[in-house]
């Protein structure tokens, strides 16, 4: 009725409900990696010189393609309560056999399908001994890291192949219109698009979150656990084969060594992106952010010519305050919620 005033809407005005949603915006750990990735690129602008210039911004895209790339599947591992260190090594074995058998005259087009299948396959037999002999991911990702490296230099032993056709390795490192994204960095954020609809708009992702809850409650529930790690094992070995090619031409350069110790990075980006050792907690999007802050670090600190030993103790200390900050801010949390509250 006209008169009654419940039928009367008036606007409400703002309730705790919606301060508290914003204050949890704000507090994101997404949000809080924005902006001090910020904070670093106007800092470094300001400080380090050639950083702002467009070239730099550039190579830093490129320096940090690899790294991406082979964060995407890694993420969705973790988060399951898994861990994959090979990632590099596997890259490191593609780009010996890439080199091998561009050598013994196959079409570089064959070689690059080849080079992502045999990655692959070495995901898959990271998957086999976790999934079929339920081993401990940790371990068996440290044993398959030194022996894919050494694989690598059985492989190609320590000379290299560097004679790729400079279509292929220009391309490598070309840019959108001449500007200063390159291609590489456009498929990568492709890539990133699929894994991000699949992990966060997805049954099958919202089921991996919960086998690193409780990955027997998962399979209670249904959750067909030990298939959907394996396949994440594989996807990982084909993304770090693919990494492995886009390495080896944009360096023009086929080694065993290549990208030794790149795991690290990879293991502290995704830590750093948010996503919890103990799996069961992250996004994509703190990955990528987590990516372009240890690569913006990382490229000031090179142009500011510190020495690359240096650049591993910061790229360390990341990883560690990547696993004790999100902690201590939710033991910090979990106190105030236990704090008695006195009225006024």
């Amino acid at each position: 009725m006209a008169g009654d005033p419940a039928a009367v809407n008036v606007p409400a005005p703002p309730t705790e409900t919606t301060h508290g949603v914003l204050r949890s915006a704000l507090v994101r750990w997404d949000t809080a990696l924005l902006v001090v990735l910020a904070a670093v690129v106007v800092v470094a602008g300001v400080l380090v010189e050639g950083f702002a210039s467009g070239r730099n911004f550039q190579f830093l895209l490129l320096d940090v393609v690899a790294i991406a790339l082979i964060a995407l599947p890694l993420t969705l591992i973790v988060i399951t309560g898994e861990i994959d260190l090979s990632v590099a090594s596997t890259l490191g074995l593609c780009s010996a056999v890439m080199g091998q058998l561009w050598v013994a005259g196959l079409p570089l087009e064959l070689v690059v399908v080849l080079v992502v299948g045999l990655g692959a396959v070495l995901g898959a037999v990271n998957a086999v001994f976790v999934t079929k002999f339920a081993l401990p991911s940790l371990a068996v990702t440290i044993g398959t890291l030194a022996a894919y490296r050494g694989l690598a230099f059985v492989v190609l032993g320590d000379q290299a192949v560097a004679d790729f056709p400079f279509r292929w390795t220009d391309a490598a490192s070309s840019t959108v219109a001449d500007g200063a994204v390159p291609w590489a960095a456009v498929v990568t954020i492709v890539l990133a698009v699929v894994f991000g609809v699949v992990l966060h708009a997805t049954p099958f992702g919202r089921s991996l979150y919960a086998m690193g809850n409780n990955a027997e409650a998962a399979t209670f529930a249904g959750i067909r656990v030990a298939r959907a790690k394996f396949w994440l094992f594989v996807a990982s070995g084909a993304v770090s084969g693919l990494a492995g090619v886009y390495w080896t031409l944009r360096f023009a350069s086929a080694r065993a060594d290549n990208a030794a110790g790149l795991e690290l990075a990879v293991v502290a980006a995704v830590l750093l992106g948010g996503v919890s050792i103990f799996g069961g907690r992250g996004t994509l999007l703190g990955v990528l952010l987590g990516v372009l802050l240890l690569g913006a670090v990382r490229n000031a600190l090179q142009l500011a010519d510190v020495a690359a030993d240096t650049l591993n103790i910061v790229t360390g200390g990341l990883l560690i305050a990547s696993v004790v900050v999100p902690n201590v801010v939710a033991m910090s949390r979990t106190r105030l919620r236990r704090r008695p509250r006195h009225p006024a």
